[in-house]
């Protein structure tokens, strides 16, 4: 069997996946959580799958998980807690051992374009370009060290989020500003969610039967956090966030496109320095700004039960989609697809249904009923005489990864 362990990693936390890639299954899951605080905790998930890809007969139908609190002080001895979770619930890594191990990183830069095996120079790089990413690019790091200690005789691919937009154009990815500044420090746009807009925009095309290559799509990643993007024929041409995750859309906790006067302003008047401003953007805005709560679902329970704030919140929300889409629709000349993807973008019909109303001079027609129903899985929810195909296609960031690193290592 060829298995490949996915894992992503953050400062103080990471989750792992144990993929079956002959089938593209995954085993097992996981998360560990807490390092460095007094006391942790690990989650590790069994799947059905896992006892029938065994030799082993099964001995159930569902998912099994176990859970455990024990201080865990640092990422390697995260690794080791993960380990003999492997070792006591299986599946066992001796009959399911991984041949690589495949890495999320958030920011590449515009060095990565591609996977990357991972050597001490690229180490290296990925800790550099932590300027870039401070709050996700270390706790990466600390995952691929630890991870390679734990699993020192197979290959570790790296992952970017960033490097399915390394195709974007000049005029897209350049800012206006001063050009020797933005040269010196880095400054464009660079793009994230990129392993989800490129597994969807593949997947939106094996879907329709159709060669990517012959596809304009526009690819709303509508989570928490939440990006669009741009796909021409395979490749992304414009996305929504920029040099970091805090631009374009309107998200849980942060505010998405806003004028940098207003950053001033605070700063003269209000008093906040620098630091107080990138709590509000980053944690203190978008839905919860807004309404007091992060999560959409809590934002459109209480606007049903007439709360005028969170009205309001949901207005913005999806007068800001709305607008992307048009944007995208003028930079592609022509859209094939519009796919609708991650948490929100999968399971919540009122901001599909919302984000689309009035571009029927655009050829995009809903038909409610699709889009109403509680099917699950790849779908299309448009109208049958919708010029625009608009589809639900549900991500899988892990399997991308997954795919990705076996490629690079084969």
């Amino acid at each position: 069997m060829t298995a490949v362990l996915v894992v992503n990693s953050g400062s103080s936390s990471f989750k792992y996946q144990l993929i079956e890639m002959d089938t593209e299954t995954t085993l097992a899951s996981g998360l560990v959580e807490r390092i460095g605080e007094l006391m942790g905790a690990a989650s590790h998930s069994v799947t059905a799958a896992a006892d029938a890809a065994s030799k082993t007969p099964v001995s159930t139908s569902a998912d099994q998980k176990w859970q455990r609190e024990l201080p865990i002080a640092d990422h390697t001895a995260g690794f080791a807690v993960m380990l003999a979770a492997f070792a006591s619930h299986g599946p066992s890594l001796t009959t399911h051992a991984p041949i690589a191990v495949g890495h999320r990183v958030v920011h590449g830069g515009a060095r990565f374009h591609q996977p990357t095996l991972v050597t001490p120079q690229v180490e290296r790089d990925i800790d550099e370009l932590s300027g870039l990413a401070p709050l996700h690019n270390p706790g990466a790091l600390q995952g691929i060290v630890a991870a390679g200690e734990a699993f020192s005789d197979v290959p570790h691919v790296a992952i970017f989020d960033t490097a399915f937009h390394q195709t974007l154009p000049p005029e897209a990815f350049t800012y206006a500003i001063n050009a020797d500044l933005a040269e010196r420090f880095r400054i464009r746009r660079y793009g994230f969610h990129g392993t989800s807009h490129g597994f969807v925009a593949r997947e939106a095309a094996n879907f329709l039967a159709r060669p990517v290559t012959e596809l304009n799509q526009i690819v709303l990643h509508l989570g928490n956090g939440g990006s669009v993007c741009a796909v021409a024929g395979g490749r992304s041409v414009e996305t929504s966030m920029g040099m970091t995750p805090l631009e374009g859309l309107v998200m849980g906790t942060r505010s998405g496109d806003i004028d940098p006067g207003v950053l001033f302003h605070l700063h003269r008047r209000a008093g906040l320095d620098f630091d107080d401003l990138d709590t509000l953007l980053n944690r203190g805005s978008g839905l919860l700004g807004l309404t007091g709560r992060g999560d959409l679902r809590d934002v459109m329970e209480a606007a049903t039960a007439g709360d005028g704030p969170s009205q309001l919140a949901i207005d913005v929300y999806v007068h800001r989609i709305k607008g992307y889409i048009g944007a995208y629709y003028a930079q592609l000349g022509r859209v094939d697809v519009i796919a609708f993807t991650a948490g929100v973008g999968e399971n919540a019909p009122l901001v599909r249904e919302r984000s689309l109303a009035g571009l029927e001079a655009l050829g995009i027609r809903i038909d409610p009923g699709r889009n109403a129903a509680a099917e699950r899985g790849a779908r299309v929810i448009s109208a049958d005489d919708s010029a625009v195909t608009v589809l639900v296609i549900p991500t899988n960031e892990e399997l991308e990864i997954a795919r990705q690193t076996l490629a690079t290592v084969r």
